[in-house]
């Protein structure tokens, strides 16, 4: 077996066993959450780093603000997404949040044609629209848009935009990001401390052994993740990345126990379908591609 289907399974595997981590610190602010997700993440990369003497790039990148400015806006955006999913979990949203990264790789393809003049094929087209029906179909039926799974979609499409452009790999851009985030977090931290209001002061010793899992708990499934893409077509890759919202959805409806009204049902199903769709067509024409470069 290609060693890179064992390190991307491992990777969305991880990833989908986020929500049994973050219901760990419901009682922890989301924003919160973040600003301790920042801070150990920076100190395991970069410590990581270290032991691997992998900090050439940095002063280079260090003295562009353009490519600068950019990590900073894809920072950003991990932000906002690992916001919207902390606070969605935290708050019994787990199905809604599995929504978001099913809707993703479709978020992608809108995002290719919209951004990069990519030409998405007629059945891509068919796909984007049945999960587009699905959403509408949820957000009449219920009479809300599902905003949590939306924000989550769109902020994850367009950080994979930004990162598609940033010429570093995954360990050095997950440090420059977390870098460049840091300053804020600390500081954020060391007012709520002031104010008597941050787990360091009314925290649990075992709410804050959770904290400190955050650094390998956010890298280690990343770094995985780059060692399968690396080894992987993106075809296979795009086939294995529904392991981690599929275990969401079943952790969400089998152990968390929220509803999953005919609705909401049936806007997954719209969007299972659609991706189906996508799945399939991507895997035939990967495979013809390879039979007509074997000829």
């Amino acid at each position: 077996m290609n060693p890179g289907i064992a390190y991307a399974a491992l990777a969305y595997l991880l990833w989908g066993l986020f929500p049994l981590y973050f219901k760990q610190l419901t009682e922890v602010p989301a924003l919160e959450v973040i600003a301790h997700r920042t801070l150990w993440s920076l100190a395991f990369v970069a410590l990581l780093m270290t032991v691997l003497r992998r900090w050439a790039w940095a002063p280079a990148v260090l003295r562009k603000p353009r490519l600068l400015g950019l990590f900073g806006l894809s920072a950003s955006l991990l932000v906002v997404n690992s916001l919207a999913y902390v606070w969605a979990v935290q708050q019994g949203h787990v199905l809604e949040a599995s929504l978001g990264y099913f809707i993703n790789p479709l978020v992608n393809v809108a995002l290719g044609f919209v951004f990069l003049r990519e030409r998405p094929r007629p059945l891509q087209w068919a796909a984007v629209g049945l999960a587009t029906a699905g959403v509408l179909w949820m957000t009449v039926q219920t009479g809300r848009a599902p905003w949590i799974a939306l924000v989550i979609a769109l902020s994850f499409g367009f950080y994979g935009l930004v990162r598609k452009t940033a010429p570093l790999g995954a360990m050095e851009g997950l440090t420059l990001e977390t870098l460049l985030v840091a300053p804020v977090a600390a500081g954020a931290l060391a007012l709520w401390t002031a104010q008597g209001h941050s787990a360091f002061v009314a925290g649990t010793s075992a709410q804050l052994g959770w904290l400190l899992l955050a650094g390998p708990v956010t890298a280690i499934p990343l770094l995985l993740f780059a060692a399968g893409a690396r080894r992987l077509p993106l075809t296979t890759l795009g086939l294995i990345q529904y392991i981690s919202p599929s275990m969401q959805f079943l952790l969400g409806v089998f152990l968390f126990r929220e509803p999953l009204e005919p609705a909401r049902l049936t806007a997954f199903a719209c969007i299972w379908a659609a991706l189906a769709i996508y799945s399939l067509e991507g895997l035939w024409r990967g495979r013809r591609a390879a039979a007509l470069s074997a000829v």
